[in-house]
């Protein structure tokens, strides 16, 4: 039989825990990390508070969640 101290047990499994959650944290991260592919139909920008937001919807005009105004889609 082996014979194991409980501070070497102890710090093994802890290893072997921390381990596994590193692996798992950097699969994890890998999945988050794929490329967004924005299409310019969906991004807006508001002339009057000059924020840029993302509208889905393939509206011509869209309203400004900051200031409420609405905007004309400009081709550029």
């Amino acid at each position: 039989m082996i014979n194991l101290d409980f501070t070497f047990a102890v710090a093994g499994y802890s290893v072997i825990f921390l381990s596994i959650i590193f692996i798992l944290w950097l699969t994890g991260k890998k999945l988050k990390d794929k490329d967004l592919l924005l299409d310019d139909k969906f991004l807006w920008y508001c002339w009057v508070c000059t924020y840029t937001y993302i509208s889905t919807k393939e509206e011509p005009i869209s309203r400004c969640p900051r200031c409420g105004s609405y905007n004309k889609k400009t081709l550029t």
